[in-house]
Formats: C-alpha cells, sequence, structure tokens
C-alpha cells in the first residue's frame, strides 16, 4: 500500500489529470450528468419550450459533440488501461521473482533436512522423492513447461487413426 501511495505521490500532471477524468467518467454522477445534460438538449430541441429557441433542432451538433466525448473518453480509458496493465505485469514480475526466491530457500531448506536425516538414519517412504526435489527449478525451464502444455491444449484436435471426417 505505501509503494501505491509512493507511485500516486511520484505521478505526472498528465498522469493525474487522466486519473481524474477515469474515475469521474467511471461513476454515477457522471451518468446523471449526461441524463440532465442530453436530456434537457434533445427535449429543448424536439418540444417547443417557451422562450427557449431550438439551438440544434436536426441533433447533429448533439450528435458531433457526444462522438467527440466518446473519442476522448475511449483515450482516457485506454491511457489508464495502459498503466494499469503495466504495473500488473511490474506486479507478476514481483510475483515470480519471490516464488523462485521462496523456492530456492524450501530447496536449500530440504537439502539440510534431508542431510540430518542421513546423519541420523532416519529413512521415511518419501525418501526416493527427495533428491529430486532437492533440485532448484528454473524459472525457464518452467515457462518452457507451460508453454508446451499451453501449446498442446491450443492444437485443433486431429481425427482418431481409422476414423475419417464423414464419420
Amino acid at each position: 500500500m505505501e509503494r501505491r501511495r509512493q507511485e500516486a505521490a511520484a505521478a505526472t500532471g498528465e498522469e493525474r489529470f487522466v486519473n481524474a477524468i477515469t474515475r469521474f467518467t467511471g461513476s454515477m454522477v457522471f451518468v446523471y450528468v449526461h441524463v440532465v445534460i442530453f436530456g434537457s438538449w434533445i427535449v429543448t430541441n424536439i418540444w417547443p419550450l417557451p422562450g427557449i429557441p431550438h439551438f440544434d433542432p436536426s441533433l447533429t451538433f448533439l450528435a458531433t459533440t457526444a462522438s467527440l466525448e466518446a473519442i476522448f473518453l475511449a483515450t482516457f480509458v485506454l491511457i489508464t488501461q495502459n498503466r494499469m496493465s503495466a504495473a500488473a505485469d511490474k506486479r507478476a514480475d514481483l510475483d515470480v521473482q519471490m516464488t523462485l526466491l521462496i523456492e530456492h530457500e524450501l530447496t536449500r531448506l530440504m537439502a539440510i533436512v534431508s542431510a540430518i536425516a542421513q546423519k541420523l538414519r532416519v529413512t521415511t517412504s518419501v525418501d526416493s522423492e527427495v533428491e529430486e526435489l532437492k533440485q532448484d527449478v528454473t524459472a525457464g525451464a518452467v515457462l518452457d513447461k507451460l508453454e508446451s502444455a499451453e501449446s498442446l491444449n491450443a492444437a485443433p484436435l486431429a481425427p482418431s487413426p481409422g476414423r475419417g471426417a464423414s464419420d
């Protein structure tokens, strides 16, 4: 939490502006303001109201205004999503590093416990697995295995042998 506060304090004026716009446009106040403005605009230009002239009878200016607003709002949302994605990537990288560190420390701990058990001539039902578990796991090996599993899952299913497409 402290890190997020520090990052928010270090944000540029542009970033704070975009965050404020995105936060406001994602609120119900924004919806209510638009209902009032657009509703008033439509009512004023479609039905005759005493003392108020029609300033956009075909509602073309309203459509143009709404389109421009949508372009800018979409841009602000994309900027915010890009920033959030970059922050999520940083957190994911940190998570991987922390997990690898924990795995390394647990591997070392397992080696120590295994050495103590051998010294005390203690045997367990998992002794055959201990040697494999004492090996460090590299991030690259895990990533390769994950990518291999993903490519197998993404491959289209081939027909079983002896079965054609018409079966």
